[in-house]
């Protein structure tokens, strides 16, 4: 998630902030991916039922560009459009530097999502 977050630096999930309501694209989110302490720190991009694609490093959401602010460093990812299912958000970090195959990202279901980071 760099530069957004560097490497050990401490984070506070808040296990609150979806029990009212649901991510939102541009959350940091906590999503457990092995067990209850292992989790991974990523962005929301895509919402149910949205599709999401990469063209030369642009987001694309259901066909139109995405403006990320977040996104420091350009990419040249290319991934073809993808429907998002109705339990399901798109999620990719910050360091879009990296190669596509170096980079773990993609669906996760709405109760991987464990909270909101926060700064």
């Amino acid at each position: 998630m760099m530069p957004t977050y560097r490497d050990n630096q401490i984070n506070v999930v808040n296990h609150l902030a979806y029990r009212g309501r649901e991510p939102q694209r541009g959350d940091v989110v906590a999503i457990r991916f092995a067990g209850p302490r292992m989790l991974l720190m990523k962005r929301v991009v895509g919402l149910p039922g949205e599709t999401v694609a990469f063209d030369s490093g642009k987001l694309l959401i259901n066909g139109i560009p995405v403006d990320e602010p977040y996104v420091k460093f350009s990419c040249r990812w290319n991934r073809a459009s993808e429907k998002i299912g109705e339990d399901e958000y798109f999620v990719v970090g910050d360091n879009r530097v990296m190669n596509m195959e170096d980079h773990e990202f993609g669906r996760a279901t709405r109760d991987r999502i464990m909270g909101k980071v926060l700064l």
